[in-house]
């Protein structure tokens, strides 16, 4: 049986962590900076965490290496 393909795109915006969790980039934070406030963007910065129903999806169709 050939390997399963990564979905590429999938690869780009998703990643796991070393316990299995699923992380990615929050999104609004590449332009029109200028009307939202300081404590927003700062906020956005940080990565967030994909709830569990959507992170066992996520692994199992996107990202079957990941």
């Amino acid at each position: 049986m050939p390997k399963m393909k990564t979905k590429k795109a999938a690869a780009k915006r998703f990643s796991t962590t070393g316990s299995g969790k699923v992380k990615y980039k929050k999104m609004n934070l590449r332009h029109i900076l200028t009307k939202k406030a300081s404590k927003r963007k700062r906020q956005l910065r940080a990565s967030g965490i994909l709830s569990d129903a959507d992170s066992a999806r996520v692994k199992k169709q996107l990202l079957p290496y990941g």
